[in-house]
């Protein structure tokens, strides 16, 4: 891989003849910067609100702060580190200082990808980018190939899912200085995996961002979002919002060098230009990196399939894949029988099943009874590539009020046939971390505000809640984990030393067997979907046809009772869970992968 470092438009910048630091800030006539603590120097003011200084007197290490209207101090929008938390001054950076090692790195195909997602704070006891260096050795041995990092942007306190960041560019310190990241994604190359970035384009979080100080043409209130106003993609201004996003994507996958990114819940991002900022992103990032792969994965509840479209070659034109949240929703409602929220549209919808494993979305237009609209576009055109598969996530897990994982709402047989189905899917599987472990600690939602902002939060999370009838009496509503307490956080923290051994034995030889028989298959699925048949109540079948000839199937009863009604598939069964009789009968949570190739 080339060594480089993104040159950002704003920001600070390393220049031979100084430091250049630049800001846009087009609510403010004049701007200072403090440098180290000594008296602030204006900025010379530039068109279009931008305010720019280069100057001999900051280096690398030197500490620095805007001063705005009325002397206040704020951090650079675009800092590339945070010593002192968001509301302290931003450190200047050399992006070059760090000693890269790999230069052959080119990357994985996607068809490979087994990914595990990670939260750096809670993966490790450390609970840092370094610690996280010292299971790179257990992911490879599991399997593993790609490694998902949840938001690391500079969130206010100490711990935080990472959904509340307030500075795209900086890398948390709480988990180690930007080198330190280097370090670990340098690590995770040395040892063949990938590694992708969780970030979030749709909102910044409630404490720490100073942007409406200086810059509120930055947001708009012609849109609205889950946090208040919306970003402003698309109006008056809007040209450095949306540089400001795309230079944000381009600088973690050129400076950090890494694989990819996964765009968080992309369907509150608002923007009706005539080129959405999505498609401008795709279409900006793969034309500057075409030397390696680039996995670009969305969040987003609306299934837009075109986002996903390929190109003749069979390559993506704008974005690789979508979480798959439908896959996610069938499994469990099969697994847990449970029917609150949005999984009553899913319980004992067998059809769903069968349409989410074969061809990407259960929705695909349709009316959605939980949100009472359509959602959805047709996937049946998109390669199983264009779709994670997942039976568990941060999003799953930590939204309940207790963070309970599957194994602790499911019986083992179901846990184990579930994943049976999406581990070996021809979608990219991802795995939360821990679940090779069977991991029995929670993983809970957890902040660290403070004031009244932190009472606001415990409050609407107990609120939150209240609308489920397990919730309705206060007193139960009470036991809720309080998402501000450090103990939430500390219980979120995977026990390595409690691992059961067993679950990461089957879990290693289901991902051997994927490697051996998926692996040599990649693109032999083409641009097509599977075909399926309901058998019965959560059984079905569904089969890919290979391009070349011969087929992969999959046979499962994800119930508790014996299901009749299955066929007979010839061929070598590579996987099998649960009890399948000659004549077609399958027992409880049994699973069959049969190749015919």
């Amino acid at each position: 891989m080339t060594r480089r470092a993104h040159a950002m438009p704003h920001g600070a910048e390393l220049h031979d003849n100084g430091v250049r630091f630049r800001l846009w800030a087009p609510g403010e006539d004049q701007v200072g910067i403090e440098i180290d603590g000594h008296q602030p120097v204006h900025m010379a003011r530039q068109p279009e609100g931008w305010h720019e200084l280069i100057t001999i007197g900051a280096r690398p290490g030197s500490l620095y702060r805007y001063v705005v209207a009325d002397g206040m101090r704020v951090p650079d929008p675009a800092s590339r580190f945070q010593p002192e938390d968001v509301h302290g001054p931003s450190e200047v950076i050399d992006p070059r200082a760090y000693d890269w090692q790999d230069a052959e790195w080119r990357g994985r195909p996607w068809a490979q990808s087994v990914i595990y997602e990670i939260h750096v704070g809670t993966f490790t006891p450390g609970g840092t980018f370094l610690a996280a260096i010292e299971k790179l050795d257990h992911l490879v041995a599991l399997g593993v190939t790609t490694i998902e990092i949840m938001p690391i942007s500079d969130f206010p306190g100490k711990r935080n899912w990472g959904y509340d960041g307030v500075l795209p560019y900086a890398p948390d310190s709480a988990y180690g200085r930007p080198e330190d990241l280097k370090a670990l994604v340098d690590a995770a190359h040395a040892r063949g995996l990938s590694v992708m970035l969780d970030v979030v384009y749709n909102h910044f979080g409630p404490d720490g961002n100073y942007l409406p100080v200086y810059a509120p043409q930055f947001f708009t209130d012609r849109h609205k979002s889950p946090w208040g106003a919306g970003i402003n993609f698309d109006g008056e201004h809007s040209r450095p919002v949306r540089d400001f996003v795309i230079q944000n994507a381009l600088y973690w996958l050129q400076e950090y060098h890494l694989d990819g990114l996964r765009l968080d819940a992309v369907h509150a991002i608002q923007d009706d230009s005539p080129t959405h900022v999505l498609a401008e992103l795709a279409e900006t990032v793969r034309g500057a990196i075409a030397d390696r792969p680039v996995h670009l994965i969305l969040e987003n509840e609306e299934n837009r399939a075109s986002l996903l479209h390929r190109d003749e070659s069979g390559e993506p034109r704008l974005y690789t894949a979508q979480w798959n949240d439908d896959i996610h929703h069938v499994l469990h409602v099969a697994a847990t029988g449970e029917n609150v929220a949005y999984y009553e549209a899913y319980l004992g919808q067998t059809e769903l099943l069968g349409r989410a494993l074969a061809e990407g979305f259960a929705f695909q237009g349709e009316m959605m009874p939980y949100s009472g609209k359509p959602r959805g576009e047709p996937s049946g055109g998109l390669p199983p590539t264009a779709f994670v598969a997942f039976a568990q996530n941060h999003d799953q897990i930590g939204n309940r009020a207790f963070g309970q994982r599957l194994n602790q709402l499911a019986s083992p047989e179901a846990v184990r046939a579930v994943s049976a189905v999406y581990l070996l899917s021809p979608q990219v599987p991802m795995i939360f971390m821990g679940e090779e472990l069977a991991s029995r600690q929670p993983f809970l939602f957890f902040v660290d505000f403070e004031g009244e902002l932190a009472d606001k939060v415990r409050d609407g999370r107990r609120e939150e809640f209240a609308k489920f009838p397990e919730f309705s009496d206060p007193e139960k509503r009470d036991t809720i984990p309080d998402p501000v307490a450090e103990e939430t956080f500390l219980a979120s923290k995977l026990r390595w030393d409690e691992a059961d051994a067993a679950t990461q034995e089957w879990f290693t030889r289901i991902l051997a067997v994927r490697r051996e028989i998926l692996w040599p298959l990649r693109g032999a699925f083409g641009g097509n979907a599977g075909s399926y048949r309901v058998v019965g109540d959560s059984a079905v079948e569904v089969s890919w046809t290979l391009s070349e000839g011969g087929r992969i199937v999959l046979q499962a009863n994800l119930s508790g009772a014996s299901v009749s009604g299955f066929s007979t598939v010839e061929g070598r069964v590579f996987w099998s869970e649960g009890d399948a009789s000659g004549d077609g009968s399958f027992g409880p949570w049994t699973v069959r992968w049969v190749s015919n190739q």
